[in-house]
């Protein structure tokens, strides 16, 4: 299986939109300080992911998501979140 997830930044309050194909032992090098784009925006929160059983539609939606159009797509997906505490999208 591979992972496209977003984590939420407590500090920053930002979000941050990922792949991987191994969501557990990535989101414990997010919470470890081992990945340079979240090292100082710890602690974090994962708050949504998808599942995909194809690494290139996994990746294609990643792309997606980090976009214009899919970071507007996001913003309505998860809009109860993204209004209440008026998070970015990074």
């Amino acid at each position: 299986m591979y992972f496209v997830y977003i984590l939420l930044s407590l500090r920053d309050k930002k979000l941050y939109t990922g792949f991987t194909p191994n969501l557990k032992k990535r989101l414990l090098k997010h919470q470890n300080g081992l990945v340079k784009a979240t090292k100082y925006r710890r602690p974090l929160k994962l708050i949504y992911f998808e599942a995909y059983t194809n690494e290139i539609d996994a990746r294609k939606r990643e792309v997606y998501l980090k976009g214009g159009k899919g970071k507007s797509e996001l913003k309505i997906q998860l809009q109860n979140t993204y209004k209440t505490n008026r998070y970015e999208f990074a």
